[in-house]
């Protein structure tokens, strides 16, 4: 991926000068209707912010620790509902706040679903759109080549289960620990979609989401409430405020659905991440 190229196509972009590819065009006209409208614009660096973690994880560095894996998460997956929410355009901490959870939910799960092809990629050859293998060696001559495997479960949770990566990459499913691991890791995903659901709940009753969200005034989710005046009912409540963005927001919120849904089946092949039917796409969606 171009990492510089996306950089400064986003830089243009903004300054309202895009070059002549189709997602910054559309997205300049976005950003220039938001303008016109005083609304409030799309935050350039949650895209640096993006393209900047996926290159730093695009050599497939290891998460050293869970709360890194989430990081990673926040920092993508969240970032690219916040980006939704924002073209919508919705400015609200609440949604801000289920997405950041629904988001890490979704990285997390990415991460888990990406560990069979990982651990053993297909070999890359010469007809590849990319015959530049990982170690940075080029394919060339026709030879095929099998890049080198790796396992992206953080270290910490590999370590508390006993999980050895050579092992992973001998005998697969059958490495000692790795259910343990992977169980650890699918934990913390469903925990945020347990937190996400429960804020939603909240919010649909009239309640506070029920507690405070850890990026609220940093920049981009300094949002501050609507006022109302001149409503002759007065003006409207947080909670009640919330719910109406929450509302709004729906949406944006789905991709918790097919996360749910694939955490359920892995949970129903008791954790064992190789198994063939995690990567068959589930009936119930589109």
């Amino acid at each position: 991926m171009r990492y510089e190229f996306w950089r400064t196509t986003i830089n243009s972009t903004f300054a309202l000068s895009p070059v002549k590819q189709p997602v910054a065009v559309l997205l300049s006209s976005v950003l220039q209707k938001q303008r016109h409208h005083s609304e409030g614009q799309m935050n350039k660096s949650w895209f640096l912010r993006l393209i900047s973690t996926r290159e730093k994880y695009s050599t497939q560095a290891p998460y050293p620790t869970l709360e890194n894996l989430e990081q990673y998460a926040e920092n993508t997956y969240s970032t690219l509902l916040y980006l939704t929410l924002s073209a919508m355009p919705l400015h609200s901490v609440a949604a801000d706040h289920i997405a950041s959870h629904i988001g890490k939910a979704a990285g997390i799960v990415a991460v888990l679903r990406g560990i069979p092809i990982l651990a053993f990629p297909p070999p890359l050859n010469h007809h590849s759109n990319n015959p530049q293998n990982p170690a940075g060696g080029a394919v060339g001559g026709g030879q095929q080549r099998t890049p080198q495997g790796a396992v992206m479960l953080p270290l910490d949770i590999m370590s508390e289960a006993g999980v050895k990566e050579e092992d992973v990459l001998r005998y697969g499913a059958e490495a000692s620990g790795l259910k343990d691991a992977v169980f650890r890791v699918a934990t913390r995903a469903s925990d945020h979609l347990i937190t996400a659901r429960q804020m939603l709940k909240n919010v649909q009753a009239g309640a506070d989401v029920g507690h405070p969200f850890e990026h609220e005034g940093e920049e981009g989710h300094d949002h501050k409430l609507p006022t109302e005046e001149g409503r002759e009912d007065g003006p409207l409540s947080k909670n009640e405020q919330q719910r109406i963005e929450v509302e709004r927001a729906f949406g944006v919120f789905m991709p918790a659905i097919s996360t749910s849904l694939w955490l359920k089946r892995l949970e129903k092949f008791d954790f064992d991440i190789f198994r063939e039917g995690l990567r068959r796409r589930d009936w119930r969606l589109p």
